[in-house]
């Protein structure tokens, strides 16, 4: 199988172009730097068939992935910065991404007649309630720029093709790129005290994990709508597991503190609102709660609970020197 995968200088494409190595693909990356440009980590990506391609030149577009003629595109390229999206001169560049760049991809995989995979988000619904997303509730209502053109994203490959797997996650990590992990362990090695929001509740995805489900996916035919983010913990009386840590969906301060426990740091966390900590351009959700329910009912196997996920994390972090850096 030979898998056309766009973004390989970012998180999630860098994964997976390493977890189709591993089982014996052909990933063909791409990314718009005219040479691969994600972190030189030694792995198959660093090695793999790159090509330089700017996904909102339609005609590059159609040329590049023919030539490639792959059997299955993951569209992982996408305007990720969300405060910077709201800015009224980025506007139109963000919706050239998002909605255009996927749009003619779209088009490409419905010429060669092969399955797509797009990657979305939570934040094409409103962040409101309580109650998890579930996969195919239609009810959209993107609160910022970002939100609005990954829905459209969406709509431009659920009204192009047959064959898709529209993928919603959240609380992206992973070893090629910038992260909320990364972020607050550099924050938490200088600061006695960090204040972090605790009234938006969601559960975070290691792209590592995320890579492998995407490659179980297309090993099936099994298209629609779902959502993937790692495993909460189950349910506890008390709320927390013997660690302290929070089980059931969490929020960033529950993030926090679970970093900072498994890094070992005493820097102290404090919860506050979202309308205390201000800052944010962009409107963010309350609930990023999303329903994964759908997964096993399809026979595929779910992202193992999110502290294990910190904690592989964090060994590699550990193993590429990353707090020797930081004088930890």
């Amino acid at each position: 199988m030979k898998v056309f995968v766009t973004g390989v200088n970012g998180q999630l494409g860098h994964d997976v172009m390493n977890e189709l190595a591993k089982r014996g693909y052909e990933g063909v990356g791409s990314d718009l730097a005219p040479e691969y440009a994600g972190v030189n980590d030694g792995t198959a990506v660093t090695k793999a068939p790159y090509l330089s391609l700017d996904i909102t030149d339609a005609d590059a577009v159609d040329k590049v992935i023919t030539e490639v003629n792959p059997d299955v595109i993951i569209h992982c390229a996408a305007w990720t910065a969300v405060d910077m999206a709201e800015d009224d001169d980025k506007v139109a560049a963000v919706r050239k991404v998002n909605v255009g760049g996927t749009q003619n991809i779209a088009n490409v995989a419905k010429k060669l007649d092969v399955p797509m995979v797009y990657l979305s988000t939570d934040y094409v619904f409103d962040g409101q309630g309580t109650e998890p997303w579930e996969p195919d509730f239609k009810g959209y209502k993107p609160l910022n720029v970002y939100g609005e053109t990954k829905l459209g994203g969406e709509k431009a490959v659920a009204d192009t093709l047959d064959k898709y797997f529209i993928v919603r996650i959240a609380w992206v990590f992973g070893i090629n790129g910038h992260n909320f992990i990364k972020t607050m362990l550099k924050v938490g090695s200088t600061h006695d005290e960090v204040k972090v929001v605790d009234d938006q509740i969601g559960t975070p995805t290691y792209t590592l994990d995320l890579a492998r489900l995407l490659v179980d996916m297309i090993e099936t035919d099994k298209y629609g709508y779902y959502h993937a983010t790692n495993s909460e913990l189950p349910d506890t009386a008390s709320g927390y597991d013997k660690n302290g840590t929070k089980t059931g969906y969490i929020s960033w301060y529950d993030f926090t503190k679970e970093i900072y426990r498994q890094a070992g740091y005493d820097t102290k966390v404090t919860p506050v609102t979202t309308a205390e900590y201000g800052l944010s351009k962009a409107v963010r959700p309350f609930n990023s709660r999303l329903d994964k329910s759908k997964l096993v009912e399809n026979g595929f196997k779910p992202l193992p609970v999110w502290p294990d996920a910190v904690r592989r994390y964090l060994e590699i972090l550990k193993k590429q020197g990353f707090f020797e850096e930081l004088g930890k």
